[in-house]
């Protein structure tokens, strides 16, 4: 779908000017810090533009890399490699950064708490962007609204209460002992959430001293649920957080926010 988009009919410019011929030598390398994803997917668009081209990783995704470094090299039609270019680049360069991103917050959370995706991602490459946070040594939230059940605010609202939405989830899926995890906001809805036996609560936008608050509630109540902390939180901020005793931190920002890197290709001639 990338190559077509930007392919459409055809390299007007490379076409114009290239011979079939032709062959180049190219080396694919990043201009500034960071942490290396997607390689295989680069590898996997200058395949599909042309079997002809030879793409060879020098570094596995996961490699933390500084400016210079060759993260591949490919050999081939010139013509063909062209083609595959930017969109190759487009891949490297959004999931670098969003493993960047990543390996930046897990360094600051330290091995006790585990930061977490959510499912603000770019539309048609979730699959990818959620790889990209667990290179980056995250793990990933539900993948979609299939697969596990998170009530949140909206949900509540429209129901009336934590107390009738959790309830009309079990009757639903018709097995209380469903993995489910409750949005929540003030003391009042915790320990509602608590009362009902939930798996996980998410404290969303609290404060550090509501946060502290909410843990104790919590870890007192008897009961063995997984705590989770979302909104707000960012580099600036997350040593805050680290020394509570929560379970995970979300953090929307890895695939919606991350910045790019800048990671190029370079081709001469060869033959």
């Amino acid at each position: 779908m990338a190559l077509k988009e930007d392919l459409g009919t055809g390299d007007i410019t490379t076409d114009s000017i290239v011979p079939p011929d032709a062959q180049t030598l190219g080396i694919i390398f990043p201009k500034e810090d960071g942490v290396l994803c997607g390689v295989d997917i680069a590898r996997i668009v200058f395949e599909e533009v042309d079997k002809n081209i030879k793409f060879e990783p020098k570094m596995e995704d996961g490699t933390e890399f500084n400016p210079g470094m060759t993260i591949a090299t490919i050999i081939g039609p010139a013509g063909s490699c062209l083609k595959a270019e930017r969109t190759a680049l487009n891949f490297l360069q959004r999931l670098s950064g969003i493993a960047t991103l990543t390996r930046k917050f897990v360094r600051q959370a330290g091995d006790r708490i585990k930061i977490m995706d959510t499912r603000k991602t770019t539309p048609g490459l979730r699959i990818m962007e959620k790889y990209a946070v667990k290179i980056g040594g995250g793990y990933n939230h539900r993948f979609g609204l299939y697969d596990m059940v998170l009530i949140k605010d909206n949900h509540i609202q429209i129901a009336g209460s934590i107390t009738n939405a959790v309830n009309a989830v079990r009757k639903n899926l018709g097995d209380e002992k469903i993995f489910i995890e409750v949005e929540v906001k003030t003391m009042e809805e915790l320990r509602e959430a608590i009362d009902l036996k939930v798996e996980r609560v998410m404290l969303d936008n609290m404060n550090p001293g509501q946060i502290a608050e909410a843990v104790k509630i919590i870890r007192n109540c008897g009961q063995k649920i997984e705590i989770e902390v979302s909104g707000g939180i960012n580099l600036e901020n997350i040593s805050d957080y680290i020394n509570l005793d929560i379970d995970y931190i979300s953090i929307g920002a890895l695939t919606h926010s991350a910045p790019a890197i800048d990671i190029a290709l370079k081709m001469k001639p060869i033959g």
